[in-house]
């Protein structure tokens, strides 16, 4: 069992003093952030890609690289590539080029995204929004499969016998299919044999089961051995000392967030009933102290099948003291818990 941060690196206003931090400083405490992760022992970090003013990771390779240096063992993925708005070569690039500089820790994360503003930006039509990823996708495993490549597609100019540098460290680069909770992109990553990561940010977690089932159940009909697919989860937490006190400081950013984004697609009010419901062992919410976070990482692991767990926090703006200590937390209490326990778990299974 893998146990991870991920990241959007937001600068929403604070809460408290209403005031925005740069895009600058946000970017460098994630940096800081990433090696405290390697420092603690914990297995991955993911920045996910956005292109709007409430985030500051418009590139994550490029934050990813800067961290590289500094970290020793921790894996470095992005949470997610919007590939439908990217060009595969850029990205297999990119990564390639972090790959190198980690020594081989560098992971692609592939997925829609959940927001539209890359679309226009890279002058791409939404209405070609699932043929576009499919076709980039197609593009971005025949670059790690060899170093040449001849590929023609209908969004972008034919590569004809072209070599794609620098190569990677690992062969083939790790590809994992990002989704949202989608039947059909479930059972692609099941098809082509890559590992799948479900965004589980809301309702109970346990209501995925059926589609790491679905996933698997695809996989095995493809020809590909099962019990070489990883299956990992993203969701929301925090952590702190005393589980009332984590509870009380990431709420307000938390709601903050998401009432933004509830607005723009219809949701209703976030409210604190709504968020404590979700702190519970059924809820999406990872928030607590270390006892009780690893309790519900257990629980997830037990009843869906996950195998890499990303904790995404913050969500909004908080301290960055306190992010620090939760991370910190999450590798030297949380992530010790899980394993002992999942290892007893499984011993006893066998």
């Amino acid at each position: 069992m893998e146990i991870g941060v991920s990241t959007f690196v937001e600068t929403t206003p604070d809460v408290q003093t209403g005031k925005t931090m740069s895009h600058a400083q946000r970017l460098r405490e994630v940096v800081e952030e990433i090696v405290l992760a390697d420092q603690v022992g914990l297995d991955v970090f993911g920045v996910g890609e956005h292109h709007r003013r409430d985030y500051a990771a418009s590139s994550p390779a490029v934050l990813l690289a800067a961290a590289a240096s500094q970290t020793k063992r921790i894996r470095l993925t992005s949470a997610v590539t919007v590939l439908s708005s990217a060009d595969p070569v850029r990205v297999f690039q990119d990564f390639a080029t972090l790959d190198g500089i980690s020594n081989g820790r560098a992971e692609i994360m592939a997925g829609r995204g959940s927001f539209i503003e890359s679309f226009p930006l890279f002058g791409y039509d939404l209405d070609d929004y699932d043929e576009l990823f499919d076709e980039k996708l197609e593009l971005l495993l025949k670059l790690r499969e060899s170093e040449k490549v001849t590929w023609e597609g209908g969004h972008r100019p034919a590569i004809n016998k072209l070599g794609v540098y620098p190569r990677p460290v690992q062969n083939p680069l790790p590809v994992w299919i990002g989704s949202g909770g989608n039947k059909e992109s479930v059972i692609r990553a099941g098809l082509l044999g890559l590992p799948l990561v479900l965004a589980i940010i809301g309702g109970s977690p346990t209501q995925f089961a059926p589609l790491v089932q679905l996933y698997k159940k695809a996989a095995e009909q493809a020809g590909h051995d099962v019990s070489l697919l990883p299956v990992a989860s993203h969701s929301h937490g925090f952590i702190a000392e005393d589980t009332q006190l984590a509870a009380d400081r990431f709420f307000p950013s938390t709601q903050a967030s998401m009432n933004v984004i509830g607005r723009e697609r219809g949701w209703g009010h976030y409210n604190r009933s709504t968020y404590d419901a979700a702190r519970s062992l059924e809820g999406a919410l990872y928030v607590g102290d270390p006892e009780t976070v690893a309790q519900k990482i257990i629980h997830l692991r037990k009843n869906v099948g996950i195998t890499r767990f990303f904790l995404h926090v913050p969500l909004g703006t908080m301290p960055h003291e306190e992010v620090m200590r939760a991370i910190e937390l999450l590798g030297t209490e949380v992530a010790p818990r899980v394993h002992e326990e999942i290892a007893r778990w499984e011993s006893v299974s066998i």
